[in-house]
């Protein structure tokens, strides 16, 4: 039985984010209270006013940024088995940390949970739009079950883009690796970590109510890295463990004209 002990929320804070007291606040608001603090490796006192402001534990990574780094450094400070990465420009549902507490124990080995999504733009809620449809799709060999713990099944909603949201994911660490997350991809790293999750032994829960909403800006790490073509060219790196290379290519070419909608309302 799985209850809030179990889980923390670790916000992923850097810089000077404005919407960084939006996420936490959008964390202190869940329907069932867990663990919430605050791991960066830019100490600064924005970030540490805000954790003052709500009473958080800050972490602060002395180890060389990146954002590999930050995400396992946040990993290695957690003090619970279950572990969500809040990125600080977003914002949760207040039932997020309900419905993953129940979509974990519906499972014998749960190995990551995860849910449906939407955009923040401009300050505005976006459940619904042309790249959401496509994302939904791909997860819908898993969607009506809510889980997957074959091989198959896993990869197949993994194999034709990164269909899950990163700040939607709770680890369970105890059955994932130690450091989950690899330092020789800047854009992909976590859909380079649910592939390698996939082989693994256990099921990949997915809640397709919208419980997260993802910031789009200018501003954001997402929006730089398509600018510097490192998306696309990191996009056709995934796509080769799934097809062969000229497969991936055309899927890459149709995949990499959909970021623009990262930009576009």
């Amino acid at each position: 039985m799985l209850t809030s002990d179990d889980h923390s929320f670790a916000v992923l804070a850097y810089g000077e984010s404005p919407y960084l007291a939006e996420c936490v606040e959008s964390l202190l608001a869940q329907t069932v209270r867990t663990r919430v603090f605050v791991s960066t490796s830019t100490p600064n006192e924005h970030i540490r006013s805000v954790a003052r402001r709500y009473g958080l534990e800050l972490r602060a990574n002395e180890a060389e940024p990146g954002i590999a780094s930050d995400w396992n450094f946040a990993v290695s400070q957690s003090q619970t088995p279950l572990l969500t990465l809040a990125h600080q420009d977003d914002t949760y549902e207040p039932g997020y940390a309900e419905h993953m507490l129940g979509g974990m124990a519906a499972v014998e080995r749960p190995l990551i949970f995860f849910t449906n999504y939407g955009e923040l733009r401009e300050g505005r809620k976006v459940d619904d739009n042309r790249l959401l449809r496509v994302k939904r799709r791909l997860l819908s060999p898993i969607g009506w079950s809510g889980s997957a713990d074959d091989l198959r099944t896993k990869r197949r909603v993994l194999s034709l883009g990164s269909a899950i949201c990163c700040p939607s994911v709770t680890l369970n660490l105890p059955l994932l690796p130690n450091a989950p997350f690899r330092a020789d991809m800047r854009s992909n790293l976590d859909w380079d970590a649910w592939e390698r999750f996939s082989r693994l032994e256990g099921s990949f829960v997915y809640d397709r109510e919208v419980l997260m909403h993802h910031r789009i800006h200018e501003g954001s790490e997402t929006s730089a890295l398509i600018r510097d073509n490192t998306r696309t060219e990191e996009d056709l790196r995934m796509l080769e463990r799934f097809w062969p290379t000229p497969v991936a290519r055309a899927i890459n070419l149709v995949y990499s004209r959909a970021q623009a909608s990262n930009s576009k309302a």
